[in-house]
């Protein structure tokens, strides 16, 4: 192989254009104007942005009028990023030339750099990168220079060597656009792709990367490789000391950033329990971070209660760094803990294979950095048969007083899927009765639903919006929802079983589809409760507790007293930013007592509530700007009047807004009350939405039945057949007649509600 090296290497002889090569005049703008933006936002996500400078440069290249002159300023903006230039010719041959990036490295990070390709011959097979100095090759389906033999031993020479670890940076569908790097070539004459290079070591380094396109692509007589040398910086460790308010220590989510923007450790290369669609990394006291020499800026925090602690830091050898952010509230001290119940440890974002996943000791790092008091990590389909055996039925053993790590289960990825994802909270068994694998579990929602309450667990349904999208944001709408999705679809079905169902879930699909089917339900008299969650990370991986539920234990806190009172609705939903506390009617306080208070038809509901909400001084327009339906979802910045500080507490009868009041977001804990007089049986909230939402109290007036409105109970009839039409092909032949009658059930509970109601 080695006298192979050295042929190929001498006799390569084609050298690709230079790159300040005039681009081709072939390039088209839109597609590399696209491409562009794909590549700034996908940078922006590894932690490796585009300086402001350079993203003016591309924004203006894209803007300008002359097409062929916008084609010619866009590369010259790319390029400054390029390490090499590699061009396939119109045989398809590759030829590579380094290209004017500073080849500069960080000891036990990665650095991204761009690869320009010019692809003559509208290739469309993926690039692949090979380098005898990295640890880790990608072979591809053709035969590989480096791997053609196989290497029995490794000796000290070959440790020395392999100091890198170099690859494209891959992924199938970009969610800006539909560009896709390390995926196969577009075939179009101009392209960037993504190159990572890792580097185990410090100081000056040499690699020789070849490119290739397929088989034959690395002909003799044409260069296909090139060597870059590289000059690493030293890394040194700095320890994180991190306290909590009360002095004690801790785990806080630190970002780092260099003066680039640069976030460190680098996100791309990033194993657990540092994850690489964050920017944050989670740190305990006494932990340490490896930074190279510079200037850093450092923000520390432990989730929305706190207010984050921005510090700078300069590194030119070990040091250290103290973390001790400011709460602006405790709802704790108050009996409210905080929690997230839908949060996972593999699948979406996570590592899968072969890592199955993340250890309870990364997901109790994700739960104590967020300083939540109460996370429920919830197996599901990806990666189940390795996940499970975390599961106990109790607290996991790293559970602290304070921050309780508890597995459960979402019915996700099983055959009832289709029918909505179910959120079974405080089980004894994981498996159900009679299966062995998921495959076998049953193909709809109800017999699962009740095997959990056999169990006296608590049972929802997750990302209750989805399958429930309309285009009218009012509250309630009567229009109808296609029912087509895994969110609260077969729930307008379950709640018509008497307590199959404790709740649904609210804060991470939009507040108009997820609100609209559990307030037609409660007009009808239903008492379904709503909990908060955040499906991290795959409907969002930002953090774990994006999306909270605030319940109140009476005592110590323990998992089973959390759950209990999002069963009886002692709880609300917030973004963490605001808070609806001790929240009362005629006395009554919400989730004490069946939630319900008995008056006299005319008599006034005295409505008492403690809130907490807390805006910068400055708006946020990229919140504001965006549709009810564009993420964050939940976000109290979009509940902010005008440019003020001040947002709406309002109280709702019934799904109608009754009272509104404007309390100022100052991090203050304010006394609201209203008072409004009922003249029919009634549910009444608190809201201040779209951040956070109470559980309903229920009036009843005279002594009779809730009964608000019989369009709403029409709605629900209609909701049956429509989700019956959609999960009914669906649902497994064995199991089809048990189902029909379940609906059947539901429809006729529905039309005598209907005749009940005005």
């Amino acid at each position: 192989m080695a006298a192979a090296w050295s042929l190929l290497t001498a006799a390569a002889s084609a050298q690709p254009p230079g790159p300040d090569r005039a681009p081709s005049p072939t390039a088209a703008l839109q597609p590399l104007a696209q491409q562009a933006r794909s590549l700034a936002a996908t940078l922006a996500s590894l932690g490796q942005p585009f300086t402001d400078e350079e993203q003016t440069r591309i924004d203006d290249a894209i803007a300008a009028s002359d097409e062929r002159a916008a084609v010619g300023r866009l590369q010259q903006a790319l390029d400054a990023q390029v390490l090499a230039v590699v061009q396939i010719n119109a045989e398809s041959r590759v030829s590579v030339a380094r290209g004017p990036a500073r080849p500069e490295l960080v000891e036990g990070g990665t650095r991204i750099f761009l690869v320009k390709v010019l692809n003559q011959a509208g290739v469309t097979t993926p690039l692949v990168v090979e380098s005898p100095n990295s640890g880790r090759v990608y072979t591809p389906s053709w035969e590989s220079t480096f791997t053609a033999e196989p290497v029995q031993t490794v000796t000290a020479r070959d440790v020395m060597e392999r100091w890198a670890e170099i690859s494209i940076y891959r992924t199938e569908v970009n969610v800006y656009s539909a560009a896709s790097f390390g995926g196969r070539l577009t075939g179009f004459p101009v392209e960037y792709q993504l190159l990572q290079v890792y580097s185990r070591d410090r100081g000056q380094r040499s690699a020789l990367l070849r490119f290739g396109v397929g088989q034959g692509s690395q002909d003799l007589g044409f260069r296909g490789e090139v060597t870059i040398p590289f000059e690493a910086r030293p890394a040194y460790p700095v320890t994180l000391h991190v306290a909590d308010e009360d002095g004690r220590p801790a785990v806080a989510g630190f970002v780092i950033k260099d003066a680039r923007q640069r976030v460190y450790p680098t996100q791309s290369k990033r194993l657990a329990p540092d994850l690489w669609f964050q920017p944050q990394v989670y740190r305990a006291d006494g932990d340490t971070v490896l930074l190279p020499a510079g200037a850093y800026a450092v923000t520390c925090g432990r989730g929305p209660e706190y207010l984050p602690q921005v510090q700078e830091l300069v590194v030119s050898g070990p040091g250290e760094v103290r973390c001790r952010p400011e709460r602006w509230i405790d709802p704790s001290r108050r009996g409210w803990y905080s929690g997230d119940h839908h949060i996972h440890a593999a699948g979406c974002a996570h590592y899968e294979s072969p890592e199955q996943g993340v250890s309870p000791k990364d997901m109790a790092a994700q739960v104590q950095g967020e300083a939540l008091n109460v996370g429920a990590v919830l197996t599901w389909g990806p990666c189940y048969y390795f996940q499970k055996r975390f599961f106990s039925g109790g607290d996991h053993p790293l559970s602290t007083d304070r921050n309780l790590l508890h597995y459960d289960l979402e019915v996700s990825g099983f055959p009832s899927s289709h029918a909505g994802h179910l959120v079974l909270l405080g089980l004894s068994e994981q498996d159900y009765p009679g299966t062995q694998r998921i495959e076998d579990w049953p193909s709809w929602d109800l017999p699962i639903l009740l095997w959990a309450k056999a169990q006296k667990a608590i049972t929802g349904f997750a990302h209750s919006g989805w399958g429930l999208a309309v285009s009218i944001p009012d509250l309630p709408n009567l229009a109808m929802p296609g029912f087509d999705s895994i969110g609260a679809n077969e729930y307008i079905v379950d709640v018509t079983h008497e307590g199959a169902v404790d709740f649904i879930s609210a804060a991470d699909t939009p507040p108009p589809w997820e609100l609209n089917i559990w307030y037609h339900t409660l007009n009808v008299g239903f008492r379904t409760r709503i909990s908060g969650e955040t499906d991290f990370p795959c409907i969002s991986g930002e953090r774990v507790g994006q999306g909270r539920v605030y319940a109140k234990v009476d005592g110590k806190l323990s998992y089973g007293g959390w759950t209990e009172a999002l069963r009886t609705g002692r709880a609300y939903v917030s973004d963490g930013r605001s808070h609806l506390m001790d929240f009362t009617v005629n006395g009554r306080e919400v989730g004490t007592g069946g939630s319900e208070v008995s008056l006299s038809s005319g008599a006034p509901a005295r409505v008492a509530v403690k809130v907490a909400a807390l805006l910068d001084a400055l708006p946020n327009e990229a919140v504001r700007r965006l549709r009810f339906d564009q993420a964050p979802y939940w976000h109290l910045e979009r509940a902010r009047i005008g440019s003020s500080r001040d947002v709406p507490v309002e109280l709702v009868v019934n799904g109608r807004v009754a009272a509104r009041q404007t309390v100022t977001a100052d991090g203050v804990v304010h006394d609201v009350s209203f008072e409004v007089p009922l003249a029919q049986s009634s549910w009444l909230a608190v809201r201040i939405l779209p951040s956070s939402h109470s559980n309903p109290i229920f009036a009843i007036v005279d002594g009779k039945p809730i009964r608000a409105s019989r369009r709403s109970a029409e709605w629900c009839l209609a909701a049956v057949n429509q989700c019956w039409t959609q999960k009914a092909p669906k649902i497994a032949a064995g199991e089809l007649e048990a189902a029909r009658q379940a609906y059947d059930h539901a429809r006729d509970v529905y039309r005598k509600l209907i005749a009940e109601s005005r």
